[in-house]
């Protein structure tokens, strides 16, 4: 849906600051109403509506449980590239 907005929780980033939560709040509340910019008439519906998803956002991140994973940062593409081609590897070598 919002491909802009990024993952908050561990192990996709460890560190998520408020500014954070407020920008993928920005962001989902800018794609649901369909524009970037709302006209002054809307604007105090618009911005409580970005503070209600921030809101939400932050309740979520806190009472969420993540189960059966380290806390180890996401790998980078070229990372996730090496670590398919190192189990291909070994994979050709039980064969």
């Amino acid at each position: 849906m919002c491909r802009s907005i990024k993952t908050l929780r561990p192990p996709f980033t460890d560190e998520v600051s408020t500014a954070d939560m407020d920008a993928a709040a920005l962001q989902y509340v800018r794609k649901v109403v369909g524009m970037r910019h709302p006209a002054p008439h809307n604007q105090a519906a618009f911005d409580a509506a970005v503070a209600a998803v921030s809101t939400a956002t932050q309740d979520l991140l806190r009472d969420v449980v993540v189960r059966g994973g380290s806390r180890r940062p996401a790998a980078t593409g070229s990372q996730q590239q090496r670590d398919r081609n190192h189990q291909a590897e070994g994979d050709h070598d039980k064969a």
